[in-house]
Order: structure tokens, then sequence, then C-alpha cells
């Protein structure tokens, strides 16, 4: 069977178009959140937190886990920072609440919490905007991770239209 000059060239022009789309882009643009509403959120959280009588720490990181801002209340554990972060990077890394990720995988928590960064403890919070995941919350000081979690959520709560609007399509 003798396929026609036309045919092979479509075919030609068809595996190079597929060629084409499926190579990486060389530049790659990604949202994240800014200082300004990292440090909005960080400060929200230690302020509900305080309002409960809690001293604790605030640290957001960005989608890639990065430290955008980190704020530690007057009386706040030294810690508590670390122990915030590492939250917050569990939270990027799993891409859910850290206190969700802990209740479906405590099958492999103990290995988590070997890895340098991370820990499998309530209090970690996404951000998200427009279904974008901009970073995290972590706090930490408050007695027991699920208020730290209640803290976090109520920052971004207070927040929550300046975080949505903080995406301009």
């Amino acid at each position: 069977m003798k396929i026609s000059t036309k045919t092979q060239f479509f075919i030609l022009l068809m595996m190079l178009s597929l060629n084409n789309n499926s190579s990486a882009k060389d530049v790659v643009q990604a949202r994240s959140i800014g200082m300004d509403l990292a440090r909005d959120i960080a400060n929200e959280a230690v302020m509900a937190c305080r309002q409960d009588g809690f001293h604790v720490s605030a640290v957001v990181v960005d989608r890639n886990g990065l430290l955008r801002a980190a704020l530690r209340d007057d009386l706040a554990s030294r810690f508590t920072l670390e122990v915030a972060e590492r939250k917050a990077n569990m939270t990027v890394m799993a891409w859910t609440d850290s206190g969700a990720f802990r209740a479906a995988r405590r099958d492999i928590q103990q290995e988590l919490n070997h890895i340098n960064g991370l820990i499998v403890m309530e209090g970690g919070i996404k951000i998200t905007a427009s279904g974008y995941n901009l970073g995290a919350v972590g706090v930490s000081g408050a007695p027991g991770g699920d208020k730290d979690a209640i803290c976090a959520n109520k920052a971004l709560k207070k927040l929550a239209e300046r975080i949505e609007f903080a995406i301009e399509e």
C-alpha cells in the first residue's frame, strides 16, 4: 500500500506539531503569595490566637515552601517559629491542610517527620485563590494543633476577600 505525497506531508506536519506541544517550556510562570499578604496573614493568625489567650508563632510560605513571612508573639517560645514553618511546608508538600494529611496518612507520619523542614502535625492551612495554590500558613504554640489551625483559619477568613481577589485574570 503506497501513501500519497499529500498524506505523507500531512502526517509529517501532525508529528511536528505534536512534538512542539509536548516539549517543556523554557520559561514557567507561577502564581505565588506576595510579601504584604503573607505578612498580614501571619499577623492576623497571631492576633487571633492572642485573643484566645495563646502565644504563638505564624509562618507563611509560598507555593514552593519558601519563607515569605514569620511572626512570633512576645511570649511565644522561639521553637514555635520552626514548628510553624514545618507545618506550613507539610501543607505545601501535600497540598492539603496538615491536620487532614495527618489523619489520612498516619502510616508514613514518622518517616516524613525525619525529612528536614517537614512535620506531620495539625496547624498548617493551605492558601488558595481562584483555584491557585498560593502557599500555606503554619501556626504553632497553642495548646494543641487543632487550636493552631483555628487561629490560621480565622486569619484566612478575615482576609478571605483580599485573598480571593489577589489574582488578576
